[in-house]
């Protein structure tokens, strides 16, 4: 017979989990942006966002009307992907394409950077793209999350990247797509975050599936966690696997309402 004061630590672990499940919503970004999600996938999404009150729901921008409708009146974001995935579009079009999404209720935009543009030195240009993006956004009283692809980028790339991007006045670094070869590493954010320092958010995203990956991403100075096992992870923290701890996450909140504090009100709304 296992001794009663281990079935107590189980009971206090399983109840401490259970009450820090809220506090990993909110830093999550639910997600899905698979080409093939149909209308009942994307109201799945929602119905579970309001439920576990996520930080915000991110689609590809034909959904992003629908899930604005849905998540209208509740503290979920509505978020979209801009440039998605290879982010090769013109800049023009990226403008657009942001413009419009914060037209349909678009409240965070994730906009992928001219990879190859960077990789070339082209700063000039890849800073001046994310500031017509970030500026769109901020019109708008929206944020801008910049994916620098960092499986296919050299260290030093991902430094400048994150200096450009913050030059720019972009809100938040991000790691990947998750359509890339690669998604987030604990390295890799650790680094981002070494980069911009506490003024920007950092979210880490592709390949995150379990607590322990959530655990590793906000201990390594995410802000942000984007991916589409949320459910799977929060099911995990309920069921007593203890997450990051509670410092831990108190930090990243406060992070989070730092930037929030800092975003730009619309004009006339």
């Amino acid at each position: 017979m296992k001794p009663y004061g281990d079935k107590v630590r189980r009971r206090s672990s399983a109840a401490a989990s259970s009450q820090l499940a809220p506090d990993i919503a909110r830093l999550i970004d639910h997600s899905l942006l698979h080409p093939e999600a149909s209308r009942a996938d994307i109201l799945r999404l929602c119905a579970e966002a309001k439920q576990f009150g996520f930080a915000s729901v991110v689609v590809n921008p034909y959904w992003v009307r629908l899930v604005a409708k849905e998540l209208h009146g509740t503290s979920v974001k509505v978020g979209t992907v801009v440039g998605f995935p290879l982010g090769a579009s013109l800049p023009a079009v990226k403008v657009f394409e942001t413009e419009e999404a914060l037209k349909l209720g678009a409240q965070e935009i994730d906009m992928v950077i001219n990879i190859g543009a960077l990789k070339l030195g082209e700063n000039e240009l890849v800073e001046r793209e994310i500031r017509s993006l970030a500026a769109a956004c901020h019109r708008a009283g929206a944020i801008c999350k910049v994916i620098l692809e960092t499986a296919l980028l050299t260290d030093e790339e991902k430094v400048r990247a994150c200096k450009l991007a913050q030059a720019a006045g972009a809100d938040f670094v991000k790691t990947s797509s998750g359509f890339g070869p690669g998604g987030a590493t604990a390295r890799d954010v650790a680094l981002l975050r070494q980069v911009v320092g506490a003024a920007m958010g950092v979210k880490a995203a592709g390949g995150i599936r379990t607590l322990a990956d959530f655990s590793k991403m906000v201990s390594a100075g995410a802000t942000r966690i984007g991916t589409s096992a949320s459910g799977k992870i929060l099911r995990e923290a309920t069921r007593g696997v203890l997450p990051a701890s509670p410092k831990q996450l108190r930090a990243a909140r406060k992070s989070k309402r730092a930037l929030a504090g800092r975003k730009r009100l619309p004009s006339g709304r």
